[in-house]
């Protein structure tokens, strides 16, 4: 037996006895390694360390602490307040001002689980006072945090870039902007149809204009990282790598100075979550290199490619297959070891294929992180039913339209290229 089917099947092993996917990827490269007896078990650490060696790499904990430092600066309030005056006082208004507000924080934090930790716990028991069921509530927050990888800055998109390297991360970060959109749009389309059903009202009266006015001068710091980030790199100033590090300077700027809610005092924990929160993903991230580096010397990448390119799939079919593939796949990994093992096998037979490589990207990243919220190993349903303090049965059933909703994106993205394209070429990023 081959060391990769020996990998591959403790893996799933692991994996199905519900050991985390982290330490799964871990046992699995230590065992076929152990019984194949082909390569020395120094590799595991020698690829875990080289797979997290990369300077790249170094914007992950720098934007996980920009995040950081916008929520512990009453971002998240300000937010809260800028969306909700414009879609308040419709019925089913904190349904919309759930969406709305995730959308924007997810230009901030790049991820779905602080998406839904953080802000998205504050909407659920708005939602609850007023009036929503619980279990909605926590539904809409899952569906919707799945926008916190698409719009950048991602750090999904950042591990991605380092795994296929035939995309640049700029490029990723600007073709995020418009999956991310319709994805909003479709969560919309789904809470209008649910609150017209159940009858969920608004929560007042429009603002004034000149309320309006103060509102969104005061959010508008925050609203603009995102534009910083992406300008600064489109010219020139700095690189993706350096632009995390002038996120946390930004953010520390508008919490100190700005909003002046951030205090020095609270400096400790943030950075200690931080630290935690970056150390759980470099493990993930250098594991999984250990794993990817035995399926790369077997010469599994090569022999699938190989194997897919005999079968003489058009693009389209190639891309069908991939998506129904990828849904099974995100069922049972989560998105950063699903796209570090992946996405260097996937990667080149797309574009042996002619497939725009920024396209195929948006599609891979896309399908794995709705593995997120789906059931059983979902990881968001998990936090969001801590956070919501609902059982997962419930959470599950009220998050079906969702999930129809995110399909019809998604085949949106797979049949219409130009809607991830289009934005990185007018912007001239490779």
């Amino acid at each position: 037996m081959s060391t990769s089917l020996i990998l591959v099947l403790l893996g799933c092993g692991f994996l199905a006895i519900g050991v985390p996917v982290a330490f799964a990827l871990a046992l699995a490269t230590v065992g076929a390694l152990l019984i194949a007896d082909a390569y020395p078990l120094v590799v595991v650490l020698k690829e875990t360390f080289t797979g997290i060696d990369s300077f790249p790499l170094m914007a992950v904990p720098f934007f996980i602490l920009a995040a950081e430092l916008m929520s512990g600066g009453s971002l998240t309030e300000v937010l809260l307040k800028f969306a909700g005056q414009f879609v308040g006082h419709k019925r089913g208004g904190l349904g919309y001002t759930n969406v709305v507000s995730l959308t924007f924080f997810s230009g901030i934090s790049g991820s779905a689980l602080a998406d839904a930790a953080g802000p998205g716990s504050m909407l659920i028991r708005m939602m609850d006072k007023a009036g929503y069921d619980r279990s909605y509530a926590a539904a809409l927050t899952a569906a919707t945090a799945i926008v916190g990888p698409i719009i950048p800055p991602s750090i999904i998109m950042i591990i991605y870039a380092l795994a296929a390297e035939n995309v640049s991360v700029g490029a990723l970060f600007i073709a995020g902007f418009t999956p991310g959109v319709l994805i909003a749009v479709a969560m919309c389309v789904v809470n209008w149809r649910v609150s017209t059903r159940r009858n969920y009202k608004g929560d007042g009266q429009l603002p004034s204009w000149a309320e309006i006015g103060r509102t969104t001068w005061k959010a508008l710091p925050a609203i603009l990282l995102p534009v910083v980030i992406l300008g600064g790199m489109r010219a020139g100033w700095f690189t993706p790598t350096e632009a995390s590090v002038v996120a946390v300077f930004y953010a520390l700027v508008c919490g100190k100075w700005v909003y002046r809610t951030l205090q020095w005092g609270a400096l400790p924990d943030i950075l200690a979550r931080s630290a935690l929160l970056s150390a759980s993903v470099l493990i993930i991230i250098g594991l999984s290199a250990a794993f990817a580096w035995v399926l790369t010397i077997e010469a599994v990448p090569q022999a699938l490619a190989d194997w897919i390119i005999s079968m003489q799939l058009s693009p389209l079919m190639f891309l069908v297959l991939v998506n129904v593939f990828l849904l099974l796949f995100g069922i049972f990994i989560e998105p950063l070891p699903g796209v570090m093992v992946l996405a260097p096998i996937l990667a080149p037979v797309a574009v042996k294929l002619g497939i725009d490589p920024v396209h195929f990207a948006m599609v891979m990243i896309y399908n794995l992180t709705l593995g997120m919220i789906t059931p059983p190993v979902g990881g968001l349903l998990f936090v969001t039913s801590n956070v919501a303090r609902v059982p997962l049965g419930p959470l599950t059933r009220e998050l079906m339209p969702f999930l129809w909703a995110h399909g019809v994106v998604l085949m949106l993205l797979t049949f219409v290229p130009a809607l991830s394209t289009w934005a990185p070429r007018a912007l001239g990023f490779k």
